[in-house]
């Protein structure tokens, strides 16, 4: 099992430790650094800027999301970067909800979401792969666009710039068990957004079906600490705001997603406390099984003995949050990678 760093997304502005970060994860022996957007950053500029300042370490986006660019756009994002980092580049992609797609992009969430990723990354792969002119005659993403309001003078397009690697990996972040399932017959891996490594039979089925080296790259937030419950006040803060406040009360995937973990009702709770306004209510509403079983919290003995677990499943590459240089040191060491 590999590990990356998971540097997410900027808050109000961006961090001045995120090139040290990477930079020091590479060090380590760390596979990958991943970046993120929602509705602020975006997420190619600055793993471009990790890009120029590390040499080994792989890029991925975790994730950039599918309403943010067309297929075409994304696919040109990802085949500069890998020309300018000699390769490294590992595309994640992901639909995001209602919630971000309406209010955010400005455009309406696909009435079949797997129809609209199947279609997304149909294109992305025809570009990447350069071997004709881009054509899908799709529902969503059609090229070229024949649409009534269009021109009808359209003309199919191969890319200028002949691509580094035709197979750059694509990753999607999926949560549907259709969606998983999906996922392993599209892509080359899969980022789930929670993995508990005591409920693998939540993806079992879902999972069935991937081919020999799919990828499956959680994220968990990682701390050595010697009190457990300060170091998961992060990961509530987190799931409070994901289950309370990243979709409509009549549909949250995150919400969906815990309560296939066995945890419906909890995030019921959660999503009550906060779209009434009770954020710190809503965070202390997530429970601390659920968010100790996503993460690797607490001393370095407790955290090597739970490492174990997420080893012995199907994860092949671990993208830890951690902003903590000794975390990331522990880890390397406790993976059996430290340099």
């Amino acid at each position: 099992m590999r590990l990356g760093l998971a540097l997410g997304y900027w808050g109000r502005g961006p961090s001045a430790d995120h090139v040290p970060l990477a930079r020091e994860a590479e060090r380590l022996g760390y596979d990958s650094v991943w970046t993120a957007e929602s509705w602020g950053s975006d997420a190619f500029t600055p793993l471009t800027w990790i890009a120029a300042q590390t040499s080994r370490i792989k890029l991925g986006t975790a994730v950039a999301q599918m309403a943010a660019r067309s297929p075409t756009t994304t696919a040109m994002h990802a085949l500069t970067l890998d020309h300018l980092s000699g390769g490294r580049v590992m595309l994640g992609l992901g639909l995001s909800g209602p919630q971000v797609v309406e209010g955010w992009y400005g455009r309406p969430f696909p009435k079949s979401p797997l129809t609209a990723t199947r279609e997304y990354v149909d294109v992305v792969r025809q570009v990447l792969r350069r071997e004709g002119p881009v054509e899908l005659d799709g529902r969503f993403h059609p090229h070229p666009y024949q649409g009534d309001d269009g021109t009808g003078l359209g003309k199919a397009l191969k890319p200028i710039t002949h691509p580094l690697r035709p197979e750059l990996p694509v990753l999607l972040g999926a949560e549907g068990p259709k969606n998983i399932a999906q996922t392993t017959r599209i892509a080359d891996g899969w980022l789930p957004l929670y993995w508990s490594p005591m409920r693998t039979e939540v993806y079992e089925a879902s999972l069935g079906a991937a081919p020999e080296g799919f990828l499956v790259a959680p994220m968990a937030r990682a701390k050595v600490c010697d009190d457990v419950a300060e170091g998961l006040l992060p990961v509530k803060a987190m799931l409070g705001f994901y289950i309370g406040g990243m979709g409509h009360a009549a549909r949250n995937f995150h919400a969906d997603l815990m309560g296939r973990m066995g945890f419906g009702e909890e995030a019921r709770r959660i999503q009550e406390l906060f779209l009434a306004g009770r954020r710190e209510e809503a965070v202390r509403a997530v429970p601390d099984a659920f968010a100790d079983e996503i993460s690797l919290v607490g001393p370095r003995e407790r955290i090597a003995e739970r490492l174990e677990l997420w080893r012995k499943g199907p994860v092949t590459d671990l993208l830890l949050l951690s902003p903590d240089r000794h975390t990331l040191r522990t880890l390397a060491a406790l993976n059996g990678q430290l340099r």
